[in-house]
């Protein structure tokens, strides 16, 4: 196996450490996978917590779904494939349940309100997926049909989804959700939160073009 091949193994151990280490998973929670080639993509393992997990406990999976080195991937593997057949650019996929952001979920509350600049230019609004058991294509198809839309989901009664160029860009937009979510919930403590207006969110989509993220991915429909 080739330099970048291990690369990905340290990139993705490193992430899901962080993950439960910020308590954005617990247990076995969570999953992460990255694109290796056209054909091939490599996701965590099942049953096994992320923030033990070791890089040769990695998995190799054909587009297909056929295992490629007998190791068990995740039972989210479905998701992960699917969301790589429907975005070419896309090369990470991370699956967590990071507090804040879940209690949003489980709330039924998207994060769709233009509140901070750094958002508004990193992912825009994040949608309320409805819900579907884990591990099924009910889960995947809702995701699927908005996955050209946003980089990032929130997902009914069960957690965040993130995409990414790669491994790193897809966890710190799971870090951008949760901080997002917890600054939200706070300002609804406070008693108000107020969004930015249509000019001031235009100006933060058209800066977007200087940190090389797509200008039509997250629904501003300025």
């Amino acid at each position: 196996m080739d330099d970048s091949y291990s690369k990905i193994k340290n990139e993705i151990m490193l992430v899901g450490r962080r993950m439960y280490e910020r308590n954005y998973v617990a247990s076995n929670d969570g999953n992460i996978s990255a694109r290796l080639d056209n054909n091939q993509i490599m996701i965590t393992p099942s049953g096994i917590s992320k923030g033990y997990i070791n890089p040769e406990e990695m998995v190799i999976v054909d587009m297909s779904g056929k295992v490629q080195n007998n190791k068990k991937p995740s039972s989210e593997l479905s998701l992960h494939l699917q969301i790589y057949k429907n975005r070419p650019d896309v090369n990470s996929v991370c699956h967590a349940h990071p507090i804040y952001a879940t209690a949003f979920a489980v709330a039924g509350i998207p994060l769709d309100t233009y509140v901070l600049p750094e958002v508004i230019i990193s992912l825009g609004k994040i949608p309320l997926i409805e819900y579907g058991t884990p591990g099924t294509e009910e889960l995947y198809n809702p995701i699927i049909k908005e996955i050209n839309k946003y980089d990032a989901f929130l997902l009914a009664n069960h957690g965040a989804l993130t995409v990414g160029k790669n491994i790193v860009n897809a966890y710190h937009k799971m870090e951008t959700i949760e901080h997002f979510a917890h600054i939200a919930f706070l300002s609804k403590q406070l008693g108000q939160t107020t969004a930015l207006d249509e000019i001031q969110v235009k100006k933060l989509f058209d800066q977007r073009n200087k940190f090389g993220i797509r200008k039509d991915i997250g629904d501003s429909n300025l």
